[in-house]
């Protein structure tokens, strides 16, 4: 594309958006927004664009379980019509009876081992958690090789998910985890976009814990995190990666709470990434152990100040008595420098896999150290128990860590085996301040 043309097009996204572009020096479209108007233009149009792909993800999802039903209900259909021809049924009830019979040969069958290229599963259903409350969502998950004569090749994975909620939550979230031929590379990608409304109790444990603090605002996310890590020696590898995150607040009940900083915020970090990971199964560890180490510089000019984060995640995962698993997890997240954004500070139950049952965000500050430990007990017919206990405390500086501000955390959950080594899971979380239920998709850790 010539000079020209590319300034043509750039003007017409200036034209469409009102929204005014600059390229960095890394060559990464920073969205600079001119005024709090032509911000809340951008996140009313991000959140009707979330909705949009939700509802034509969604339509994907259908369309191929439309098909899928078509495909294997041929096989039950001599099955079916015998009993239909039997009881005198309607042709109604014989379409009833073949989609319940796609549906539980579907399910009986979703975990047994496929030597499909691209083996992919469908996913829709309810979600819940703390934050969002009661969800929507459908996708995609799909497990292949990029290497299918190498059997000891771990398979790559990719999940693209869509929810709603009845809070307002929009998200829509790519994943993928790549593991190269004989292993000697592993590239790992997520794209997150969000718009959701969001309680807000301030920064720091002590307006966590009031109450009183309590506020709302409504904020737009768009972050994408991408990772290309080289093998060192077995199992041990390093590369670079980058985080990219925009982050637009509005509606704010109350702005005091946010200590003066700007409601919407760029943050562009580059570093690199180390992880250790003998897992036999990445998501789904019955032996092994994982770390990883990332260290991200945010430099000034790609940010409005620089800053730096440090993330450490460590967990192994051990046999117990028969068909248990002993799981612990640590994780801490340090960041350094005078003016980190209240955006990437540390959050308690950031996601639904550490911290269950607690709202994500009531309590952040500069840093965070947690942990949990997880006993996991397969049962017959692909169901499974659990119980956990975890803590987490979040800290402005180390010499103002304070043991009296731990957060505990404790409880247990059901599990059943949707696919091989991939569990639906229900957990309910005991809190400081009142319990909560996650429903989701794969292992916490």
């Amino acid at each position: 594309m010539s000079e020209k043309r590319k300034l043509c097009f750039f003007r017409s996204l200036n034209r469409i958006f009102n929204l005014r572009f600059y390229i960095l020096s890394l060559g990464f479209p920073q969205i600079y927004l001119g005024n709090r108007s032509l911000n809340r233009i951008f996140a009313v149009r991000m959140a009707l664009t979330c909705r949009i792909v939700l509802v034509m993800t969604l339509l994907f999802v259908l369309r191929l379980k439309a098909q899928a039903l078509v495909t294997d209900t041929m096989s039950v259909t001599n099955v079916t019509d015998t009993l239909v021809q039997d009881n005198g049924s309607s042709d109604e009830e014989r379409r009833k009876k073949g989609m319940l019979a796609w549906l539980v040969n579907y399910l009986r069958n979703a975990n047994k081992e496929s030597d499909k290229p691209f083996d992919c599963s469908i996913v829709a259903g309810p979600f819940y958690d703390a934050t969002s409350s009661l969800s929507l969502g459908g996708g995609i998950s799909a497990l292949y090789s990029w290497d299918r004569d190498d059997d000891l090749l771990k398979k790559s994975t990719l999940s693209v998910m869509a929810k709603l909620s009845i809070k307002g939550m929009v998200s829509i979230d790519v994943t993928g985890k790549n593991y190269m031929k004989h292993d000697r590379q592993r590239w790992n990608y997520r794209l997150e976009v969000i718009h959701s409304p969001m309680d807000f109790w301030g920064i720091g444990y002590e307006n966590g814990l009031n109450d009183d603090n309590k506020g709302r605002y409504k904020q737009a996310n768009v972050r994408f995190t991408p990772d290309y890590l080289f093998r060192l020696c077995k199992n041990l590898y390093l590369g670079p990666m980058m985080n990219l995150k925009y982050t637009y607040t509005y509606d704010l009940s109350t702005p005091s709470l946010i200590e003066e900083q700007h409601r919407s915020i760029t943050s562009v970090g580059v570093g690199a990434a180390m992880s250790y990971d003998s897992r036999d199964v990445a998501m789904n560890a019955y032996r092994g152990q994982y770390l990883r180490i990332e260290h991200l510089q945010y430099p000034k000019g790609m940010n409005r100040h620089a800053f730096s984060s440090t993330d450490v995640t460590f967990s192994t995962y051990h046999g117990l008595w028969k068909n248990a698993v002993l799981a612990m997890e640590y994780h801490s997240l340090f960041n350094h420098g005078n003016r980190v954004p209240w955006t990437m500070l540390a959050q308690v139950a950031e996601d639904t896999n550490r911290m269950r049952g607690y709202y994500e965000g009531r309590y952040r500050d500069r840093n965070i150290i947690e942990a949990q430990v997880e006993i996991r007990q397969r049962l017959p017919k692909r169901f499974g128990l659990v119980a956990f206990v975890g803590a987490a405390n979040v800290f402005s500086d180390f010499q103002d860590i304070n043991l009296h501000h731990t957060l505990p955390n404790y409880g247990g959950g059901v599990r059943w085996e949707f696919k091989e080594r991939v569990n639906l899971r229900l957990d309910v979380g005991m809190t400081k301040n009142r319990p909560g239920v996650v429903f989701n998709i794969n292992e916490a850790f």
